[in-house]
């Protein structure tokens, strides 16, 4: 013992003895209760588990709980799965602040619940309809919740052949005219998605509103996140680009079989005329083979 009244030169030179002793290996296995001439491991593991059951109560399991579930949020990669795990996360977290009295806990999961529930039942819808349009149609109105809404005047053009693309139309009211075909384009049509798949993501046509209209945009950037994050919408978006690229063929052979008739027509009259150009229909399946590549690069990603 280290007296008061005690010399302090004497007291100093009984501290680290005194530590030493409280420090012995004899003296904490005698502090966690268990006997040093019958030390084992299991004597031990049996010793920690009865502080823990002793010390932890139901609301330290809830928070327990609670942490597993938000350390496996930050491991998967998905989104739908990580919305999930963060509401199980959430529910233990709101039950801890409730039982331990922490107003701070309790509150801030308490918000945090309705906004993954939200943003979980807005993805699952994402994700139904997707699937559903990729096996029927191939309307886009299931798009429009991330989608902005843009208006634009006769005569505005929303872009150029050769400009940088960096979003997605949806056209909703008025008529708009792709004029290096000259085809117009009514409202629910989609234009803009093969930007997307360009490697230079360069505008392929020119695009000039014919009427005033309405149109939601949406950014390549968004667009990508949607990609990544379900496959269903991968699925839809390549048929998209597909039936996009397929028309554009049918359009070419409508005019190879133009041509092929004239020709015809020609030679029954006598009149000689230039052979069809077939090497559109080749560079039109090139075309799509390339676009395809790129979906399936992206998808790797």
């Amino acid at each position: 013992m280290i007296s008061v009244d005690m010399n302090p030169s004497v007291a100093l030179g009984r501290i680290p003895a005194a530590v030493a002793q409280n420090l012995s290996v004899e003296k904490l296995v005698t502090q966690l209760g268990l006997d040093p001439a019958h030390f084992t491991y299991d004597a031990v593991l049996n010793r920690l588990l009865e502080i823990v059951l002793a010390s932890i109560n139901f609301a330290d399991i809830l928070a327990l709980l609670g942490a597993i579930f938000f350390v496996v949020t930050l491991i998967v990669r998905t989104i739908i799965p990580l919305r999930i795990f963060s509401i199980f996360s959430n529910v233990f977290f709101v039950a801890y602040g409730a039982l331990s009295g922490s107003a701070a806990t309790f509150f801030l999961y308490l918000l945090s619940l309705p906004i993954n529930i939200m943003r979980l039942r807005q993805m699952q819808n994402l994700v139904n309809k997707a699937r559903i349009t990729a096996q029927g149609d191939l309307s886009v109105d299931w798009l429009r919740p991330f989608m902005r809404p843009s208006k634009y005047r006769q005569g505005d053009v929303l872009f150029h052949k050769g400009d940088l693309a960096e979003e997605m139309f949806l056209t909703v009211t008025g008529k708009l005219l792709v004029k290096e075909i000259g085809v117009e384009l009514p409202p629910g049509c989609v234009l803009g998605e093969l930007g997307f798949l360009n490697p230079k993501n360069q505008r392929m046509q020119t695009v000039e509103c014919v009427e005033d209209s309405d149109v939601l945009t949406i950014s390549y950037k968004k667009l990508l996140e949607l990609y990544f994050q379900n496959p269903q919408f991968g699925y839809y978006f390549l048929r998209l680009t597909t039936s996009r690229l397929m028309q554009n063929i049918a359009q070419l052979e409508g005019i190879i079989e133009a041509n092929q008739a004239g020709g015809q027509a020609a030679l029954a009259a006598g009149t000689p005329t230039a052979p069809p150009r077939s090497s559109w229909r080749r560079r039109a399946y090139i075309g799509i083979g390339r676009r395809c590549r790129r979906i399936a690069y992206l998808s790797r990603g």
